[in-house]
């Protein structure tokens, strides 16, 4: 692991440690899974963004085969 210093408002710091002792966890445990969670969701934001840009990108092409008729020739065989 890399040590991290962190700057937290009072509420930040008080809230935490509130939370921490409930859940008998360490504060940067949870800042940790905090962060771990925050990875996941942007990551997954990321890769939707990246998706919703490409749909249709070959929907005006015209030098692209057609590949309708290309399929019906495969079903056949």
């Amino acid at each position: 692991m890399v040590r991290t210093q962190i700057y937290l408002t009072e509420s930040q710091r008080d809230e935490l440690a509130a939370i921490a002792e409930a859940e008998g966890k360490k504060q940067s445990q949870l800042i940790r899974e905090a962060i771990d969670q925050l990875i996941g969701q942007a990551g997954s934001s990321r890769r939707e963004s990246v998706l919703r840009e490409a749909a249709g990108i070959w929907k005006n092409r015209t030098d692209l085969p057609d590949f309708k008729k290309m399929r019906q020739e495969w079903d056949r065989n």
